[in-house]
């Protein structure tokens, strides 16, 4: 029995020798034929290649748009139509996702943003006009806020209650239009 395990032994020795034998003569044959600063040189521009493979242009927006399964569900708040939404849903709160809510008013200003459709890969420009006259509905509340510029620029910022333009300026929540195709 023992004879067997150290022939066993032997063989997995001569196994590993001729490995270090094959990974040595490899190492000697690479470095005659190059300096450690060339292979420095090389390991460092693979490196800066690598760093700059994330800004290769790259479709990300359609991929992430078809891997999102709310694009479709207009009551949740990553639908596409949502983008540059700031608010309470009018679809949670009595109404729909482009008619509000019985007892409110729609406001008489709106702001406007740029959304892309992810089922046809079209920009679309979206009208978010809030509803106004009860106080907020409080459900659904979405900020995505895509776009969106300084509070000094009035009329694409969208934190400013907009039913201050109406007679009665409380905020109830915010429908969406889709006013055009963006070219």
């Amino acid at each position: 029995m023992n004879g067997r395990k150290e022939v066993f032994f032997l063989k997995k020795e001569a196994k590993t020798f001729a490995l270090d034998r094959g990974l040595e003569h490899v190492t000697r044959a690479l470095a005659l034929r190059g300096s450690r600063r060339g292979v420095l040189a090389r390991l460092g521009r693979i490196l800066a290649g690598a760093r700059l493979l994330p800004i290769l242009p790259v479709d990300r927006a359609r991929a992430s748009a078809h891997s999102n399964p709310h694009q479709t569900d207009p009551t949740q708040c990553d639908y596409w139509k949502y983008c540059s939404m700031d608010g309470q849903l009018c679809s949670c709160c009595g109404g729909s996702s482009t008619d509000c809510p019985p007892g409110t008013q729609i406001s008489k200003v709106s702001w406007v943003g740029t959304c892309l459709n992810g089922q046809d890969g079209r920009n679309y420009l979206v009208s978010y006009t809030d509803c106004c006259g009860r106080s907020s509905c409080g459900q659904c509340n979405c900020n995505a806020n895509v776009g969106e510029r300084p509070a000094y620029e009035m009329g694409i910022h969208n934190d400013i209650n907009w039913c201050v333009a109406n007679g009665e300026t409380s905020y109830h929540c915010t429908i969406s239009l889709i006013v055009g195709v963006a070219d």
